[in-house]
């Protein structure tokens, strides 16, 4: 059997959308600052997901929350094919009319209406279609978040944890000093990583690392260029960014860039 890894993004209206395929490809753990909304087309998606593992079949629609830690991989040999749709949570929840993040209640769902919505949306991206027609799609999900059982409010992060991770996105270009946080925050060293990993399922050092790969996801996209994101973001050279980038976004940067265009 040939195994072969298929990632293609596509962005518009402030969306990226994304078509998977792949067989042995596993992703480290990581998160999105983003609503991650996707439909399993093929096989079976598996991931730890808040301590628990959970596995999508078939029509299974997948919701992440922003800074959600989760890695992922095809639950068998059969391989694995899935869209998500990666949401802004400005946009959501301008779309929901909420001020404050909204926390989905279950990370898999079955919901018919709720899987076309999104399979229309990330289709139109894909493959191009206006803005005008990307944004009408993304508002009609508002209406299959009215019903209550799929979201609830969502507490905010403790000051502390808010805090560092202020601290740690100021210098995302710079060796992550937790002495520096840790004394800022007036608790030890090994107090800081426990409450840290308590509050956001992620140790700090895999928070920065993850922050870096997204800051220089961002500066791609501005900027349409790779070395300046390897610059800017702190890596070594470029081989360190891709070794970090592939592991989040199964592609290469260039890849992701030429995606774009």
């Amino acid at each position: 059997m040939i195994h072969t890894e298929r990632f293609i993004y596509k962005k518009s209206a402030g969306i990226t959308a994304l078509s998977a395929s792949f067989t042995d490809f596993k992703y480290k753990k990581h998160s999105h600052k983003e609503y991650a909304l996707g439909v399993t087309l093929r096989g079976i998606q598996e991931y730890k997901l808040d301590g628990s593992l959970q596995l999508s079949y078939q029509n299974g629609v997948m919701l992440f929350n922003p800074e959600q830690p989760h890695d992922g991989m095809a639950h068998d040999k059969t391989g694995l094919d899935y869209v998500m749709v990666y949401i802004e949570p400005k946009i959501f929840l301008e779309i929901l009319k909420k001020k404050d993040i909204v926390r989905f209640s279950s990370p898999i769902v079955y919901n018919y209406r709720l899987q076309q919505i999104i399979l229309n949306l990330s289709c139109a991206i894909l493959s191009g279609k206006d803005e005008a027609l990307c944004s009408e799609l993304l508002l009609s999900l508002s209406d299959s978040f009215t019903q209550p059982n799929l979201y609830i409010s969502y507490k905010k992060d403790n000051h502390l944890t808010r805090k560092a991770k202020d601290m740690i996105h100021c210098s995302l270009e710079n060796v992550l000093r937790l002495d520096d946080i840790c004394k800022e925050l007036d608790i030890s060293k090994f107090q800081f990583i426990r409450m840290f990993k308590a509050n956001t399922g992620i140790s700090p050092y895999q928070y920065f690392l993850n922050c870096k790969v997204e800051r220089a996801k961002q500066l791609i996209e501005k900027n349409k260029d790779v070395y300046l994101a390897v610059a800017e973001c702190g890596f070594v050279d470029l081989t360190h960014l891709n070794k970090h980038f592939k592991c989040i976004y199964g592609i290469t940067p260039f890849e992701y860039m030429s995606s774009l265009s």
